[in-house]
């Protein structure tokens, strides 16, 4: 099974519409190309603690995903296995609505340390709350509360580490840092699910072990590295209509951010339309029952973080060094239409590990460089870098959300009793990721 990115994300009602044309105001074109402040490099301390932080945000909150809600649903509500959907799904959306307030908030404080290190300590604060009501939940309701808790907590902490990419990083590091979080992220989540494994029958340590992790490498760059005083910087007072003004722009004011934040929901879509019924399609084309390839899927999933791995980190330090995202975000989605396609089509274990892998590394190439690219064209990076990140995981919480729903019908199409059309289903996540990298090509800003 492909990981997906939580990244690392509404606009107008809420995709990009209407979508940019050359219709576009001559004034507002100079003003969103016009050349940012150059910022100097940040040196290997913030790279390197920068990493840790989101593998250890990655650890603590990732791994109660893979392992330990399964663990305590089953405890709490046994044989409602579709409980767990509802308390990830309550999660998810609690972050989509709640994503841009933070950053717009981020973005407005004014302290001793910074402007992104209160909500990296708050946000950790609340995490560590979120992990002991989940361990210690006595019931579903309270368990969902606390993954509620932990989206916001620990979200809360990977969004100002992403932030703070944007406000530090200059256009030469971009890749590079994006391919290494990248990797961090997707071995973070296997590591920690190594680690609890000897401790499945204690909730607490279950929790804890990944969370104390998390604590310890986030501290560490809150503590070792430097933010400057944000005191001086310019206050603003926003009303509550102010505010909920902020979760929209206007696309045609910044086209290239806006065909970013599209070819990303068009990869976002056609990947969660790959993945949701990965198992059921396996099952479907070896003839066997599903719980016959679970080794198969898990295997799979640890070689997979491999192939995602090879491909953030090849784009994105190639990304820097070419000074060219473009051709890699395209390259990216054309390798995961390519896998896709071989899935459908194929009908024998070796044919659907091939595809599957192929597209893993289209995954890692395209999700890597398209960080690096985002924060190129990110708009109001001094003033407003939280509020147009926040805005940008709407291009990913919006397709996890409604993709499987659509999934479900296109299943339906042409086929009559028990059968399903996984082969439509594919081709069409292939085009809609194809897609989503041919739509990169018409930002104007950068190479």
């Amino acid at each position: 099974m492909h990981p997906i990115e939580h990244d690392d994300e509404p606009i107008v009602t809420p995709a990009p519409s209407p979508l940019p044309t050359t219709t576009v105001d001559p004034a507002a074109i100079e003003e969103a190309h016009a050349p940012a402040p150059t910022l100097p490099k940040v040196n290997a301390r913030y790279i390197w603690f920068m990493v840790l932080a989101q593998f250890g945000v990655f650890m603590a909150f990732i791994t109660p995903l893979a392992i330990s809600l399964s663990i305590r649903v089953n405890e709490l509500a046994p044989g409602r296995e579709e409980t767990l959907g509802y308390i990830t799904g309550a999660g998810a959306l609690f972050v989509m609505l709640t994503a841009p307030f933070m950053g717009v908030w981020s973005d407005r404080t004014r302290t001793r340390i910074g402007r992104r290190r209160p909500f990296m300590i708050g946000g950790m604060v609340v995490g560590v709350v979120s992990l002991i009501v989940m361990a210690l939940a006595p019931s579903i309701l309270v368990l969902g509360f606390g993954w509620v808790l932990a989206q916001w907590g620990w979200g809360t902490v990977l969004g100002n580490l992403q932030i703070s990419t944007a406000d530090r990083l200059p256009e030469e590091q971009r890749g590079k840092v994006a391919g290494l979080t990248g990797f961090a992220t997707q071995v973070a989540p296997v590591i920690g699910v190594i680690l609890t494994v000897g401790v499945t029958g204690n909730a607490l340590l279950l929790f804890l072990l990944p969370g104390i992790v998390g604590v310890v490498l986030v501290t560490l760059f809150i503590t070792l590295v430097h933010e400057d005083d944000s005191r001086d910087l310019p206050k603003e007072t926003l009303t509550l209509g102010g505010l909920l003004r902020k979760y929209l722009y206007n696309p045609k004011r910044y086209p290239d951010f806006s065909w970013n934040w599209l070819g990303r929901f068009l990869f976002y879509f056609g990947l969660t339309l790959n993945t949701t019924f990965t198992a059921f399609f396996f099952a479907n084309r070896l003839g066997v029952e599903v719980t016959e390839v679970a080794g198969i899927i898990a295997t799979l999933g640890g070689v997979g973080v491999l192939a995602v791995t090879a491909g953030a980190l090849g784009g994105g330090f190639l990304s820097d060094r070419f000074r060219r995202r473009k051709v890699f975000v395209v390259a990216g989605g054309a390798l995961m239409a390519s896998g896709m396609v071989l899935m459908a089509v194929s009908t024998d274990l070796p044919g659907l590990i091939a595809g599957s892998l192929i597209v893993s590394t289209g995954i890692g190439l395209f999700s890597a460089v398209d960080q690096a690219l985002l924060l190129d064209v990110l708009p109001e990076k001094a003033t407003d870098a939280g509020r147009f990140m926040g805005i940008t995981g709407f291009a990913t919480s919006i397709p996890q959300s409604v993709a499987p729903l659509v999934a479900s019908s296109i299943l339906l199409v042409g086929v009559t009793g028990d059968e399903k059309n996984y082969s439509l289903l594919f081709f069409i996540a292939a085009g809609l990721v194809l897609l989503g990298g041919l739509v990169i090509l018409r930002i104007r800003s950068a190479r």
